[in-house]
């Protein structure tokens, strides 16, 4: 059995959040999707931001890692905003601006970020990190970097 590499964990990761959105906004109205993939999207940026991108900015891809941090900044807002559960038309239209805002930033991590992993992330962080992606929680009380106050 091949072992998944860090990059195909975390496209999976991207499509398994898209699709909770998805099973939302395609009119079931069931919120439980919805908040699986918010909660998750939350953890995914976490990961991002304590385990990958220190080792991509040390390796020179600063500007790259800032746009992501900006980005993810973005979403934060839309995830509290959905996290205040609003009415279903609300929820809708908070919905269709993170699918936006996922589509543009999942691709440029995709294509940019995620094919240097192997080459930045040295393998203890990497062995943390797959440990992390199989069972790990985020702190309770963390924010992503650009939602601090």
């Amino acid at each position: 059995m091949e072992i998944e590499s860090l990059a195909m964990a975390l496209e999976r990761e991207h499509r398994e959040i898209d699709a909770g959105i998805e099973a939302f906004t395609a009119g079931g109205r069931d919120r439980e999707p919805l908040a699986r993939a918010v909660r998750a999207l939350r953890r995914h940026i976490y990961l991002e931001e304590e385990f990958l991108f220190p080792a991509l900015h040390a390796a020179g891809l600063m500007a790259p890692v800032l746009v992501m941090l900006r980005e993810h900044g973005e979403m934060w807002a839309t995830l509290d905003a959905l996290d205040g559960e609003p009415e279903a038309d609300a929820a809708i239209v908070l919905c269709r601006r993170l699918t936006v805002q996922l589509l543009h930033h999942n691709l440029k991590e995709e294509k940019i970020l995620y094919p240097e992993l192997d080459r930045v992330v040295p393998e203890p962080q990497g062995e943390r990190l797959r440990a992390f992606l199989e069972s790990g929680e985020m702190p309770a009380e963390w924010v992503c970097v650009r939602a601090r106050k």
